[in-house]
């Protein structure tokens, strides 16, 4: 359906209030892993980790009104970078649309694009002429209308949404979003943490800002919800909790995504609930495109990592063409090179690890290729890479510090000179 529609003291206080400015919104996003749940809810609502959720309202008949605006929007990556995206209420992924099974949606998608567009709502059963294919089951939303979708949810399960029209554009620069359905009457144990994860991959040109959609394969960019480690915020635990992540998949790569520390069941695929006795325990979850995969497992104490396991996928800004210098003494040539490169440094002969305590500068608007500090230096890592932090008390859930290994629990070198400095760190922490 369419719808047509004195100064030194001031500059002290300057600097103090953009302080604490500055400390509030590291503290909101650190603890965008949590939401303010509606106790009378009867599921465990979805957090979105860097994300959120979509707002809705009660319509006079029961139904469940949405709003969505596709629009150019600026999305940052990380920290340090900054790209031209296209999203929808001015993030990508979109904010996630959670209902229950049975419930009568409305959603009002408005086109703020250059160019038509229409929205998919993938994996859900509905009448064929909601489907949102621009040109097959609808007109295109032409820049400056507003279309109108509605159809009752006839299943439950993890499912997106995404534009459908110039997708290798609109998608490329972010045109994507969770439609996570509820059971109306669910079964099985109570999950206690319920988390959702939109993987993604971009190129940008280093020192530039638009993503190039053209590209099909060789991409620099890997993401979680959009986001780059460091930019990540963590998952948060207690102990003995059932967490389920919902991994989705819309782009041009799989994705084996790996958890540390646990094995856990996939317990759902787009195409809904996997029976328990066609369960099996893994440890990585393969997440190809077009497909959603939900994870549940027992949270264990600790700081575990939570990556893509294609080894160019938790890392940053990757040049291909890079010639390969393991093994290879520079010493004879690295002078004569600085007078043609004033200021060259020769690098790759023992790895790349030397990059992560390097701080080189690179091009405005460029992530490092590997980063992130933790309890016992550089992590070394970027892209899709997150932390799954599980605490013992809830007290400990509040101030999220580094793990407190146990004594005799942390890995340390048995050379006399560094046992010291391990056990020095393996205590501090």
């Amino acid at each position: 359906m369419r719808i047509n529609f004195p100064e030194g003291n001031h500059i002290l206080l300057v600097i103090f209030i953009l302080s604490l400015l500055f400390i509030s919104q590291n503290a909101y996003s650190e603890t965008k892993s949590s939401r303010v749940f509606d106790q009378n809810l009867p599921y465990t609502p979805v957090v979105t980790p860097n994300g959120s959720a979509l707002p809705w309202t009660s319509a006079e008949d029961g139904a469940k009104v949405f709003h969505l605006t596709v629009e150019p929007c600026k999305h940052e990556i990380a920290p340090g970078m900054v790209i031209n995206a296209w999203c929808y209420n001015g993030q990508t992924p979109g904010p996630t649309i959670e209902a229950v099974e049975g419930d009568r949606v409305r959603i009002f998608v408005t086109n703020k694009l250059p160019e038509q567009t229409a929205v998919h709502w993938h994996g859900v059963i509905l009448p064929s002429g909601m489907d949102g294919v621009s040109g097959l089951t609808q007109k295109g939303i032409q820049p400056g209308e507003t279309f109108q979708y509605e159809f009752t949810l006839k299943q439950h399960g993890t499912q997106m949404y995404h534009s459908h029209g110039d997708e290798m554009t609109q998608m490329g620069l972010g045109t994507m979003g969770f439609f996570i359905i509820h059971p109306k009457n669910p079964t099985g144990p109570k999950i206690d943490r319920d988390y959702a994860i939109f993987l993604n991959e971009w190129f940008v040109e280093p020192g530039t800002k638009t993503p190039n959609a053209n590209v099909m394969t060789d991409f620099n960019i890997f993401t979680f919800n959009g986001r780059a480690f460091p930019g990540t915020v963590p998952l948060i635990a207690k102990t003995g909790e059932r967490v389920r992540i919902r991994f989705g998949n819309v782009g041009q790569e799989s994705h084996p995504i790996h958890l540390h520390g646990h094995s856990f069941k996939v317990v759902v695929t787009d195409g809904g609930d996997i029976p328990e006795t066609a369960q099996w325990p893994e440890t990585t979850v393969s997440v190809f495109p077009g497909q959603t995969r939900d994870i549940e497992f027992i949270a264990n104490a600790g700081d575990w990592a939570l990556h893509c396991h294609r080894r160019h996928h938790p890392m940053n800004a990757m040049g291909h063409e890079i010639p390969n210098m393991i093994g290879v003494n520079q010493d004879d040539v690295k002078d004569n090179v600085r007078t043609l490169v004033p200021g060259y440094m020769a690098m790759g002969e023992k790895g790349m690890d030397e990059m992560t305590e390097m701080n080189m500068k690179g091009p405005e608007n460029t992530l490092t290729m590997m980063g992130g500090e933790g309890p016992f230096g550089s992590v070394g890592m970027g892209g899709m890479f997150t932390i799954l932090k599980v605490r013992d008390t809830n007290e400990e859930l509040k101030n999220l510090e580094w793990y407190k290994n146990p004594p005799g629990t942390v890995a340390e070198s048995v050379n006399s000179n560094n046992k010291t400095n391990s056990s020095m760190s393996e205590n501090s922490h």
